[in-house]
């Protein structure tokens, strides 16, 4: 079986009329957290889409390799949380959604679909608000409901678009356990985030600046040359290997990043881990 999950080759991906990542040759590793990190409008939410098959690269070619001969099951969490405030849908309807694949739009649930629903809600703890209209919500709880819809799916790769993003500490713990207990269970995991030191723990990170500048473990994309390279003026060096970054997404929250047991303050190109004081 092949080492990755994803096959990149040459592969050159549009937004309109726009070229939003160029020529661009790279893999994401089978059963790992690849973080995927760049400036704003770099290109990364254009190649989570290339990446769940919603959009096609315009030359080049993006592949999923099957799993045991038989195709490969994306789950795709958008970072969505704004709603139509006069849609009456429950929160309870939102995470079915993600049964809808199986059972069909008008098909009847089964026994193992009910049970995938309620495992998912209680994994990311929104059971008690099963019958709450996802309008009445706070945007922290209808991200934990979104990321609820993708587990609830049938799925081999868990793709997130930024999803810890502006969210206070509850919320973001909550969905950091499902991405540790994701990988722990072998899933495949490709995020997006504007978060350095998130970048820093993922198993594999792929930095895009209108292309994907580098790719591969952490330590040897996170350098100050390539993120010179990604970032160019927004990169302040401080000393030392110590940098900050000067984009208005990328802004770090005392105790908002906490993953696999570790929280990571300074933002250097070697990792500073401060023990187990953050346990999930």
């Amino acid at each position: 079986m092949s080492s990755a999950a994803i096959t990149a080759v040459d592969a050159v991906l549009a937004y309109g009329s726009k070229i939003a990542v160029d020529r661009s040759t790279f893999t994401i590793p089978i059963g790992g957290v690849t973080a995927v990190i760049g400036p704003n409008g770099s290109g990364k939410s254009t190649l989570l889409n290339a990446v769940a098959g919603l959009r096609a690269p315009i030359s080049g070619s993006i592949t999923v390799d099957p799993i045991d001969g038989r195709q490969t099951r994306i789950a795709y969490v958008l970072q969505t949380t704004k709603v139509n405030e006069t849609l009456p849908i429950s929160v309870g309807e939102v995470v079915t959604m993600g049964r809808y694949s199986t059972a069909g739009a008008y098909g009847r649930l089964q026994g193992e679909d009910r049970s995938a629903v309620a495992d998912a809600m209680e994994r990311t703890g929104v059971t008690d608000l099963v019958d709450r209209h996802l309008h009445e919500l706070s945007g922290g709880q209808r991200q934990r409901v979104f990321v609820a819809q993708g587990l609830a799916q049938d799925h081999d790769i868990l793709v997130l678009d930024e999803p810890m993003t502006g969210l206070d500490l509850p919320p973001a713990k909550a969905i950091d356990q499902v991405v540790h207990d994701e990988h722990e269970r072998g899933c495949t995991i490709v995020m997006t985030t504007h978060d350095l030191p998130e970048a820093r723990v993922a198993d594999h990170v792929l930095l895009l600046s209108g292309r994907v500048v580098a790719s591969g473990p952490p330590g040897d994309v996170l350098t100050m040359e390539h993120l010179s390279e990604a970032y160019g003026p927004n990169l302040l060096h401080v000393e030392g290997d110590q940098f900050l970054i000067d984009d208005p997404a990328h802004k770090h929250v005392d105790d908002r990043h906490v993953h696999r047991d570790r929280t990571i303050h300074v933002e250097s190109s070697t990792t500073e881990q401060h023990g187990n004081h953050d346990q999930e």
